[in-house]
């Protein structure tokens, strides 16, 4: 059930040109104080270009830019949905369980296992038609991050929220995160259910043969994703930027080493029925999983979903027009209201 959404939502990817347009102005402005120092100090062309105003070319940049912004936001097409119907839909329940712990964070899957898996994930969210989903994020501990649902586009907002910091106690609690995953699932109902679970698979807490068995005797299918190379790789620290500051160490100075565990994975697998996949650098296997997925027993349900959506892209369209129009009357020589606002200009008292 999608509230809000963009119709076109390819044209945002022009929003990346607005850096660009601001590194130019930048560089025109370098250029310009150097070929102005060729004519004379600042003082003496003051007194020779007395209407010449240092503060009005930034506010054209950022007029230009509210009005391009805008521009690109009106092409883009939002809509909020505006009449709501309950429809029949077929699909099965299925729960992911990430992993968000430390070892997450290692780079032997580029840009990260967390991060690999994340697009994973939002390509699976893409391709799904009437499937409900839900997402358990686990470390030391396991939360719902997102109860099951068929809201596509909570999803993904909910997806982008996930990283190693969301779950204070370390570890790696595989079994509590099926559990989590079970207790997510209405079993009154007859829908097929899939657990899949994506981890490096180190598992440190609980007992996840027991649990994985416990999901399998009510039904649940169990999938498994390793994410990470057997060889391993050193766990990374990162700034609030994402920049690598050094490697996690033990107690003894000597840099930790994160490696993926299979064996585990592939037991959980085979006890629930499902498969396991490793990741690599190319992709992280749940399209091939969701293969699987879709060749279970469709269940049909009843959700509420919006079948009409109004265009509000008319009041973006006016502000880019509006801010627009005035970039065109704001002049880089000062005119008579100009002079009058003292724009970045220092008071001496």
């Amino acid at each position: 059930m999608e509230v809000f959404k963009f119709a076109n939502p390819q044209y945002l990817y022009a929003l990346l040109i607005i850096p660009a347009m601001i590194l130019l102005f930048v560089g025109m402005l370098y250029w310009r104080k150097k070929s102005l120092k060729r004519f004379g100090d600042n003082r003496l062309l003051s007194i020779l270009v007395p209407d010449f105003s240092k503060g009005w070319p930034v506010v054209r940049l950022i007029l230009l830019i509210a009005g391009f912004t805008f521009l690109i936001f009106a092409i883009a097409d939002p809509q909020f949905g505006s009449k709501l119907e309950e429809v029949k839909r077929q699909g099965v329940d299925l729960v992911i369980c990430l992993d968000v712990s430390n070892s997450m964070n290692a780079q032997d899957i580029k840009p990260s296992r967390l991060e690999s898996a994340k697009r994973s994930i939002s390509r699976l969210i893409d391709q799904l038609k009437g499937d409900r989903i839900g997402i358990v994020v686990f470390a030391g501990q396991a939360y719902v991050q997102l109860p099951i649902t068929t809201d596509y586009s909570a999803a993904r907002m909910f997806l982008t929220t996930i990283n190693t910091d969301i779950v204070s106690t370390q570890g790696t609690a595989i079994a509590e995160a099926i559990n989590t995953a079970m207790n997510s699932f209405n079993f009154d109902d007859a829908h097929s259910k899939a657990i899949v679970i994506i981890t490096d698979g180190e598992d440190h807490e609980g007992d996840a043969i027991k649990a994985a068995q416990t999901a399998a005797e009510k039904g649940v299918k169990l999938f498994t994703i390793g994410m990470g190379l057997p060889e391993g790789s050193p766990i990374p620290i990162l700034d609030n930027r994402g920049n690598v500051m050094g490697y996690r160490k033990d107690r003894e100075g000597n840099t930790v080493v994160t490696k993926l565990d299979e064996v585990i994975l592939q037991q959980l697998a085979s006890i629930g029925s499902g498969m396991y996949v490793r990741a690599n650098t190319s992709r992280a296997g749940l399209e091939l999983i969701y293969e699987e997925i879709n060749k279970m027993e469709k269940s049909e349900f009843d959700a509420k979903m919006f079948s009409d959506y109004e265009h509000q892209f008319q009041i973006l369209l006016m502000f880019a027009l509006s801010f627009t129009v005035i970039e065109l009357f704001v002049l880089e020589r000062k005119g008579r209201l100009q002079k009058k606002i003292k724009l970045f200009n220092k008071t001496n008292y």
